[in-house]
């Protein structure tokens, strides 16, 4: 399916679903897209430097920015949103967004215990280091393969520049059509994981680790606490690969939103809760 393809069944699928915003997609590329989103450029770090004790955490949180936080602006502005290894905001966004490994040792006690015998009580997300030490070496993203990690809407991609992932950001009645669209297209019932993660873990992460696994699997996130402040109230996230995605896609003919009437009941739902937010008079 070409590019251009894809867009104009992305509308119609949109308007199956219900869902007023475009989904966003990810890529790599060497060039920093104008009037983007993301952090300042942060003093410089590494695990060798903090092993030394040249990291300076107070200067590294001075410039944080969340990656959750730039996309949620680019949305509002139909936009884009980026990090690098040197504009990185997040020390745990810039391991899961693979622009930097390993990870800081910092983060393995942010999110979980903290440091003892400091005012650091940690997240309390995990139960201990070791735990957090577990998570971050099986997800353990592979190396940038460009400068930038970028999020943009969908419609501002091209033939000649695919997204590598597709994003959605919607709340249960609109998910359960992404979900159901994922298990009817691939016959899998186990083709949607729902793993452990902050925000930009579920979005980019996890999804990375399924395809070097080989396996085309679709992600729901966005329970990550420290994420939910840049979401809308009961919004979660669905991450498919394009290659999924375009499978989705051509499946819609014979799915259950053009057979059958159990969509329509819920697409009832889903104007309900857009007009309960705001969204639709």
């Amino acid at each position: 399916m070409n590019f251009k393809s894809i867009l104009e069944e992305t509308n119609v699928f949109l308007e199956h679903l219900g869902l007023d915003q475009e989904p966003f997609g990810v890529y790599y590329d060497d060039t920093k897209p104008e009037e983007a989103y993301g952090p300042k450029p942060g003093i410089p770090i590494s695990r060798e430097m903090e092993d030394q004790g040249q990291v300076d955490m107070q200067e590294v949180m001075k410039t944080f920015s969340c990656v959750i936080g730039n996309i949620w602006l680019a949305r509002k502005k139909n936009s884009a949103a980026y990090i690098s290894t040197e504009e990185y905001g997040c020390l745990g966004g810039v391991f899961y967004c693979s622009m930097m490994k390993p990870n800081l040792r910092f983060i393995e006690h942010y999110v979980t215990t903290g440091f003892e015998g400091t005012p650091v009580h940690g997240e309390r997300y995990l139960p201990s280091p070791e735990a957090m030490r577990k998570f971050l070496s099986k997800v353990d993203p592979r190396k940038p393969p460009a400068k930038y990690c970028i999020f943009k809407p969908l419609s501002h991609f091209s033939e000649d520049q695919k997204p590598e992932f597709v994003i959605f950001f919607a709340r249960p009645e609109v998910l359960s059509g992404l979900f159901t669209q994922t298990t009817f297209t691939t016959g899998d019932v186990d083709s949607i994981a729902s793993p452990f993660g902050a925000g930009c873990t579920n979005i980019l992460a996890w999804p990375l680790y399924y395809k070097e696994q080989g396996m085309e699997k679709a992600v729901l996130g966005g329970f990550d606490p420290s994420a939910r402040k840049f979401m809308k109230t009961d919004e979660l996230t669905f991450t498919v690969p394009l290659s999924l995605y375009e499978k989705m896609l051509n499946a819609l003919p014979e799915s259950m939103f053009n057979v059958g009437d159990a969509w329509s009941i819920v697409r009832k739902k889903v104007n309900r809760s857009a007009k309960t937010w705001g969204e639709k008079n």
